[in-house]
């Protein structure tokens, strides 16, 4: 093996070690949403998303790439979300094509019902990852990537 293919395996190692934290995650996640507040991740990356606009709203497109969907999957979504009553959309003045969606009052309530159920699954799962040898180097380098974005903010 050359220099070339030990930097490929390293990375790949990498990109594998990440891939298994970001399922256990994941799988937590989907468990305490779905119970606490019957919600699955991608509804609540939706919902938290639109929390974030601070009372404004954001546009099909921008959702979709909060949301890491395509298009249909972020329009389908939208109208799950839609007929629950969580969120709503609103045709841009501006430009007719242009559909923005907001948080309902519904859906603000759930979300700040399901934030602290998300925020203690995802800091219960990192403590138990950081003493599992392999996942504890990149559970601390999101700790590492996270204090930046904590003090800049």
């Amino acid at each position: 093996m050359g220099i070339g293919d030990d930097a490929v395996e390293v990375r790949a190692q990498g990109w594998r070690t990440l891939a298994a934290l970001h399922g256990l995650i994941e799988t937590a996640l989907e468990r305490s949403l779905a119970e606490a507040a019957s919600l699955s991740v991608v509804e609540y990356t939706v919902l938290d998303a639109l929390d974030r606009q601070d009372g404004w709203h954001m546009r099909m497109q921008q959702l979709a790439r909060a949301a890491a969907l395509s298009p249909s999957a972020t329009t389908r979504l939208v109208n799950r979300l839609e007929d629950r009553g969580l969120l709503t959309r609103i045709l841009c003045v501006d430009d007719r094509r242009g559909i923005y969606t907001e948080l309902t009052p519904a859906g603000r309530e759930l979300y700040e019902r399901a934030r602290p159920i998300h925020d203690a699954t995802l800091e219960q799962v990192l403590e138990d990852a950081a003493t599992q040898p392999e996942l504890a180097p990149v559970v601390e380098a999101l700790h590492g990537v996270a204090l930046p974005a904590l003090a800049a903010g």
